[in-house]
């Protein structure tokens, strides 16, 4: 079983309701899918991989969902999964969203109600303000305990899939020196608010499909405003794929999306071990 921590180890009395209870609820569409929702006290697991083929590399993973609940397993631990196989340290992130109503069935409508209205449009904004902050904890948490896993400071990622992508996006917009990311990669996320890209953006990597009505403007929008800036990005589009394809095998292209993550992550000399995993 991955370790589990507290993000804010003193908790979040006075950031949110505190009464509410973490669910598991299970999504039967596109395919049978676990969400976690009603998360008022944000956690990191570690996935953290065999020393032997450790890079010193860390990813901080932020699931989508809309900022209601989190795809936790095919946006989360997979992915957690797959990187740390291959040397990456992986971290889940379990930010804080949206309270949703304690019964399935309510909770349910809700969604249906719900769906694409201006009101959940603001509340999305106003929670993802909340997520954001959550995510530039994690960051800071990895970073302030690397030596203890054995990673470089300076090799601490964020990684985000849909509302997700909008958190690792936002913290990679608005940081400190203890809260900057090493690189960011949002994926079918972006932000939606006016992007005012720092003199100090990470490197990013980007990856959607074009059938996705969700995601297509805004992931332009970030990319272009990283190319204008002359900050380092990459993008990839695939035909097909939909929105929330995560670690899904469609028998498409997208599919080996998180190959091409992964040959982002060798070029830029993250995947070679450094020289503090190496004399450990």
């Amino acid at each position: 079983m991955p370790e589990v921590i507290a993000l804010w180890p003193t908790g979040t009395e006075g950031l949110g309701d505190e009464s509410r209870q973490e669910q598991e609820f299970f999504f039967s569409e596109p395919r049978r899918h676990r969400v976690i929702r009603n998360v008022t006290q944000p956690t990191l697991m570690t996935f953290l991989p065999d020393p032997a083929v450790a890079t010193g590399t860390a990813v901080i993973i932020c699931p989508g969902g809309g900022h209601r609940f989190l795809a936790i397993d095919h946006e989360g631990i997979d992915v957690a999964k797959w990187l740390s196989a291959r040397g990456v340290a992986a971290f889940v992130l379990k930010y804080r969203v949206m309270p949703t109503p304690e019964r399935d069935d309510d909770f349910r409508q809700m969604q249906e109600a719900s769906r694409g209205s201006d009101k959940t449009m603001v509340a999305m904004r106003q929670q993802g303000c909340v997520a954001i902050v959550d995510g530039q904890q994690a960051v800071k948490v990895v970073r302030q305990r690397a030596a203890e896993w054995n990673l470089a400071p300076d090799r601490i990622g964020i990684m985000g899939f849909s509302a997700g992508g909008h958190v690792a996006g936002g913290v990679a917009i608005d940081h400190d020196v203890a809260s900057r990311p090493s690189f960011v990669a949002p994926i079918y996320g972006a932000l939606w608010e006016e992007i005012t890209v720092p003199a100090d953006a990470p490197p990013l990597f980007s990856a959607l499909a074009s059938n996705d009505q969700i995601a297509v403007e805004p992931c332009l929008r970030l990319y272009t405003a990283w190319h204008a800036a002359g900050r380092s990005a990459e993008l990839h589009i695939y035909a097909q794929g939909g929105h929330g394809f995560g670690m899904w095998q469609q028998g498409l292209p997208v599919d080996s999306w998180i190959e091409r993550f992964s040959d982002w992550l060798r070029a830029q000399g993250l995947l070679e071990a450094t020289a503090h995993v190496l004399g450990a």
